[in-house]
């Protein structure tokens, strides 16, 4: 999640990491996107404006995955894109990506079955990719046939066959390849990690997924058998480890520092940890690509720069730094009034909402009276939390589970928080003396950075208002993630982000609240172990139409935080961007909450 003192946002699987907030709470007027490319994905609101909104994400057709992508006003060819990135990326490979700003960088050099194809008005469309359209169902959702593109290459001029697309597939099966979503051969094969017995070396002994599972009929036909109904499949296969690799290219572990490109760029240089250089692949064919451009002769990404370092950078607007933008570095918060009061810097940032929402858990197994709950629920004061974390720039008070950016999303309120916002300490009260809990002691539990120990005083005055005695419990850092994500954890209050894999509920409530998600190291931090809930999100993920399911998500999310109340939503995540002005064509990425690349040009 990122945001002012940010870590990378990981979208799902094993833990999400922190979101800190960008800027100071301020009263301000709108931030427009710009640089020649249709800005921040639409309208870019005012942030002191609380104006969710739902999502607008659709189905493309055949004719919307077709080649070239739009041109993009203004562009022009040739130069170098420098992109300055506080942190090292984790892995190339992507197979292993599961990383916003890796996301972002990835879109440069790989293709998937499917992706996203947004417009100048930040709606998103899925659409094929590598694929000729959104795939086809059949068997009730079971079955999702793709077909691919002609004209289709590696960077050495190669064509890519379904035969590719099926490694890219069987790899993830392999041993070391952990870090990335594993929802397609979950599908194929078995949910946690009993799918790996399907095909527990990959396909490098020579072994493949039998035609049942995966079948590769011809080179051009992928199809794939699932256990169950996947309405979503479409969104699933846009996630970058379903596409192509070339098998005599794979160096399996090494394979992160040299992937094979099939994108508009490729690996010219890459020095771990310290620089990555891209730069043009000749072999790649814009007929088939409707998503991305090859503009710029290359992208220079340096590593290191912290947020004060690469505002200023862009602030100043000197030599180099004209051309340099970031994928997912925020506006340093202390620099935010600076930014905003300069008035060259109106055309070239935006400030945009992420798809991802900070929580307070509430530990269920420890906290079991649901009244004790609802009075840490409605004593949370979620404005002056936002405050801690950055204000404005930083994120929108949260009303409800469901971040802005889900489709289906409607702005629901069920605890009254755009009411009382520093919380509701009378109610709380009402709530614990009716439980006959007054005075009761809760453990919370907070990371010993200097955001959280800031929120952990606000946190702590407003519980005590409302009659409980906190315990605060303040943890190392480096080991946060794990110690919440313990089911024995000594917790019964902690902060946790989420951000879903695609703008879909199926991709949030299910790992959130599913009590078969109970797990160490697993997202359901709360431990809700509800019966009815399970049942329900069997029946949602059964509806066969993703915009169907989008309204029953909200309903759940809704129920599930009035009835249980295993944790409470705080503020939804912003990203508030900058970059230099000789850059053109940048855009905002809403599924990954960063900046997008694929249509950005040097003056």
């Amino acid at each position: 999640m990122t945001k002012a003192l940010r870590h990378r946002h990981r979208r799902s699987a094993a833990v999400a990491l922190a979101c800190w907030g960008a800027a100071g709470a301020l009263v301000l007027t709108a931030c427009s996107g710009g640089g020649g490319g249709g800005g921040g994905g639409g309208k870019s609101e005012g942030p002191g404006e609380d104006k969710t909104k739902a999502s607008n994400y659709s189905l493309g057709t055949k004719e919307d995955s077709a080649g070239p992508a739009p041109e993009v006003k203004g562009a022009k060819k040739g130069g170098t894109v420098n992109v300055l990135q506080r942190d090292a990326f984790n892995h190339l490979d992507p197979g292993q990506i599961y990383f916003a700003d890796v996301l972002a960088a990835q879109m440069l050099y790989n293709r998937s079955l499917t992706s996203y194809k947004v417009d100048d008005q930040g709606r998103v469309k899925v659409v094929g990719d590598l694929a000729t359209d959104t795939g086809t169902a059949s068997d009730g959702g079971r079955t999702w046939k793709f077909t691919l593109k002609d004209g289709l290459k590696f960077e050495d001029g190669s064509p890519i066959t379904a035969r590719d697309v099926r490694w890219g597939i069987e790899r993830l099966y392999a041993p070391f390849e952990t870090d990335g979503p594993l929802y397609i051969p979950q599908w194929l094969s078995g949910e946690g990690s009993t799918f790996r017995k399907a095909l527990p070396d990959g396909p490098y002994e020579g072994k493949h997924l039998p035609s049942s599972v995966l079948d590769t009929p011809d080179d051009k036909t992928i199809i794939f058998h699932f256990l169950q109904p996947h309405a979503d499949t479409p969104f699933a296969t846009a996630m970058p480890n379903v596409g192509a690799v070339k098998a005599e290219k794979d160096t399996k572990q090494k394979y992160d520092n040299a992937p094979f490109a099939s994108g508009p760029y490729k690996v010219g240089e890459y020095k771990v940890g310290k620089s990555l250089k891209l730069v043009r692949n000749e072999h790649w064919d814009p007929k088939t690509d409707p998503i991305r451009h090859q503009y710029a002769d290359g992208f220079e990404i340096s590593f290191g720069h912290q947020y004060a370092d690469s505002t200023r950078r862009f602030l100043a607007d000197q030599g180099g730094d004209k051309n340099a933008l970031s994928f997912s570095s925020a506006v340093a918060p202390e620099m935010t009034e600076k930014v905003l009061k300069q008035a060259d810097t109106r055309s070239r940032r935006f400030v945009e909402v992420q798809p991802y929402v900070d929580y307070m858990s509430i530990n269920v197994d420890r906290v079991k009276d649901v009244r004790v709950r609802k009075a840490i629920a409605h004593a949370m004061p979620n404005g002056q939390i936002l405050q801690q974390n950055g204000g404005a720039t930083a994120g929108l008070l949260a009303t409800n589970y469901l971040s802005p950016a889900m489709d289906g999303y409607r702005p629901t309120d069920p605890l009254g928080k755009k009411a009382k916002p520093s919380g509701d300490p009378e109610k709380a009260r009402a709530l614990l003396k009716e439980a006959g809990k007054e005075g009761m002691e809760i453990v919370y539990a907070y990371a010993n950075t200097d955001v959280q120990q800031k929120v952990s005083v606000v946190v702590t005055q407003a519980l005590e208002r409302a009659g409980f005695k906190v315990q605060k419990k303040e943890v190392d850092a480096n080991i946060w993630r794990t110690a919440v994500a313990e089911v024995k954890n000594k917790f019964d209050v902690y902060r946790n982000s989420w951000g879903a894999d695609w703008p879909v509920s199926s991709t949030v409530i299910p790992l959130l609240f599913d009590s078969r998600q109970i797990a160490d190291g697993s997202q359901n931090y709360s431990h809700l172990n509800n019966r009815a809930v399970d049942a329900e999100v069997d029946r949602i993920n059964k509806i066969p139409d993703v915009k169907q399911a989008g309204p029953e998500w909200q309903k759940l999310a809704d129920r599930i935080l009035t009835e249980d109340v295993p944790a409470v939503p705080v503020f939804y995540n912003r990203q508030f961007s900058l970059w230099g002005s000789n850059i053109g064509g940048v855009r905002y990425q809403p599924v990954y909450g960063t900046v997008d690349p694929t249509g950005v040009f040097v003056k």
